[in-house]
């Protein structure tokens, strides 16, 4: 007779990947458990995702009425006490939902940091559970770098920033990538004075230069933000009137102060949970896995972020989902990334899917392009904004291969692109789909015109 265990599947970490993976297994009725060490949902419902969406929807809102003609006499009020607020109520009422959905699909759901014990053993404080299988979800967390100081300085982290209750006077954001951008617009649009550093050139790097253009030019003509590129903050210090941090700057040391700093200089894996006890490998990266997600241990398995890569929900819902599911049906399909976009909340909004021009250049692909304004489109008179732009990547047989797009609601727009580069869709397809009259998304059409025609 074989050895009993608690459960057959334990997951650990309740965000996207684990979630997914949880329910997805309840199918089979067999014991599961999620294991969760803050707020059962993640960081997906409690500190990101939901949060950062309600707060930019309500700063992009309030900035759009004061700066709209018809509002200009009227006296709007941002106020972040109503803000945070809403944020605090709206997390609730999702995860109450979440909570119901897994107890419903029959899932055990426990509290605590989980610690290996050996492959099949969990320690939860002081009492033990058994898994016959596990999967580690447990995501990543903010990742400091190099600045000293931290320990003694009261500072920001991108999971708190959004809870602040009055608008602080001058305000640094370390970081310039996506969420640092989209900390710098919402303290920028509700009144704050915001500072925010990358180390570097420009803004989002990861992505081709018109978008940290087109976003430097957006937050420091509009907003008033200070962009301070190639700046490297090497340490904080703190009085009883400031923060002071200290960087560098063209090998020059410099010293600011501000009354609020926030970090937003990148995330790591979370791995400090015994795993050298289950024989489970890994890199300051993340967890070591193979196409399937088995890690180095025979009945251990790892998805999302903590097993490093493009960091998305999108990407972490999907590699749950499909572990379980070869769990499940005992099948080895392997993942396929094509068509998963990067949404940057900003405004204008950024989202990007495919190759863009720096991995193609790498890679020495041949490719051609087409970079089209979106003060070519009806809509941009409309709505009174010269902010942005859409760019289609093609490679020789006309076949979509990257696209970016900066306007607002390009999370809408992208869906297209995605689905064109996912089914291998090419240019002519594209440019004779009907698309919406005075829309941004009539820039596509346009756009995937103008590029079929255009000689490589």
């Amino acid at each position: 007779m074989g050895k009993k265990y608690d459960f057959e599947y334990m997951i650990i970490g309740s965000g996207p990947a684990g979630t997914a993976a949880a329910l997805t297994l309840s199918k089979s009725k067999k014991r599961i458990a999620i294991v969760e060490n803050h707020f059962l949902g993640g960081s997906n419902i409690n500190t990101r995702d939901v949060p950062y969406s309600i707060a930019l929807n309500y700063s992009h809102l309030y900035q759009q009425a004061i700066s709209a003609p018809e509002f200009r006499n009227q006296d709007l009020t941002a106020s972040f006490p109503n803000a945070v607020a809403h944020q605090l109520k709206t997390v609730i009422d999702i995860s109450d939902t979440n909570k119901a959905t897994l107890k419903k699909a029959g899932i055990v759901s426990l509290e605590g940091n989980a610690h290996f014990l050996d492959n099949h053993t969990i320690a939860l404080g002081d009492k033990k559970f058994t898994s016959s299988e596990f999967i580690l979800a447990t995501g990543s967390t903010l990742k400091n770098g190099e600045i000293a100081g931290t320990e003694s300085v009261n500072y920001l982290t991108p999971e708190t920033a959004l809870k602040v209750r009055r608008t602080p006077k001058a305000t640094l954001v370390v970081g310039g990538g996506p969420t640092g951008c989209e900390i710098a617009q919402y303290f920028a649009e509700l009144g704050a004075k915001v500072l925010i550093m990358e180390t570097a050139e420009r803004l989002l790097p990861r992505e081709d230069k018109e978008v940290g253009e087109t976003i430097s030019n957006y937050l420091k003509k509009e907003l008033g933000v200070m962009v301070l590129p190639n700046c490297k903050v090497v340490a904080l210090k703190q009085d009883s009137t400031s923060k002071q941090v200290i960087f560098h700057n063209a090998h020059d040391e410099k010293l600011v102060r501000v009354d609020c700093v926030i970090l937003a200089t990148g995330s790591q894996p979370i791995l400090d949970y015994g795993l050298e006890n289950a024989g489970v490998k890994y890199k300051n990266t993340g967890i070591l896995v193979d196409k399937n997600y088995h890690t180095s241990a025979k009945n251990i398995y790892a998805v999302g972020d903590c097993i490093g890569g493009d960091s998305s929900t999108e990407r972490a819902e999907y590699e749950g989902t499909l572990l379980a599911s070869n769990l499940l049906n005992r099948a080895k399909s392997l993942p396929n990334y094509n068509g998963f976009a990067r949404i940057v909340n900003t405004f204008p909004q950024i989202a990007v899917v495919g190759l863009n021009e720096d991995d193609l250049l790498k890679r020495d692909r041949k490719y051609k392009k087409i970079i089209v304004p979106v003060r070519d489109s009806i809509v941009s008179a409309i709505d009174g904004n010269s902010y942005g732009f859409i760019k289609l990547i093609a490679d020789k047989t006309n076949h979509l291969i990257g696209a970016t797009i900066v306007a607002p609601n390009a999370h809408l727009i992208i869906s297209e692109l995605s689905l064109a580069i996912r089914h291998g869709v090419n240019l002519l397809e594209i440019a004779s789909t009907p698309h919406i009259a005075n829309s941004y998304n009539s820039l596509i059409k346009l756009a995937a015109k103008q590029l079929y025609e255009k000689k490589k």
